[in-house]
């Protein structure tokens, strides 16, 4: 009888429910910990900083933080003081979040608002416009 491996599920949509969960959760907590000023560093405390989404691994051993300065400002340092507090973060979360371990944390940019704007140029832009207008005339 022939065995067949089982897969997660809707893992293609972003994860399972639980690494959702778990992710928002993550994101909550971060965001509250940015939004005090529970970071006691200079970079951090003069920004404003979004937590827009957490994506979590399967085995929620890692968490990835997608941020955002406000206006984008001085992104490069803030990713650079996040990553020198991660030992603080990591553990400010462990409190505030009921895991069985708490996970790595990897800071990224969130750079769907800069595609999204990349998008929306190149839809307006004449030859985008004459297509879709169908102009195109072959």
């Amino acid at each position: 009888m022939a065995r067949h491996k089982q897969t997660p599920r809707d893992t293609s949509a972003g994860g399972s429910q639980r690494q959702l969960r778990v992710g928002e959760l993550i994101r909550h907590a971060m965001a509250e910990l940015l939004t005090r000023g529970d970071v006691h560093d200079p970079v951090i405390e003069e920004h404003m900083i979004t937590v827009p989404e957490v994506k979590m691994t399967a085995d929620l051993r890692l968490a990835t933080v997608y941020i955002m300065p406000l206006g984008g400002k001085d992104a490069p340092a803030v990713l650079t003081a996040l990553d020198h507090n991660k030992k603080f973060l990591r553990g400010e979360i462990a409190r505030r979040v009921n895991l069985k371990f708490a996970p790595d944390l990897r800071f990224r940019l969130d750079e769907r608002f800069d595609e999204a704007e990349r998008i929306d140029r190149l839809l307006r832009s004449p030859n985008v416009k004459r297509d879709l207008d169908g102009e195109g005339g072959e």
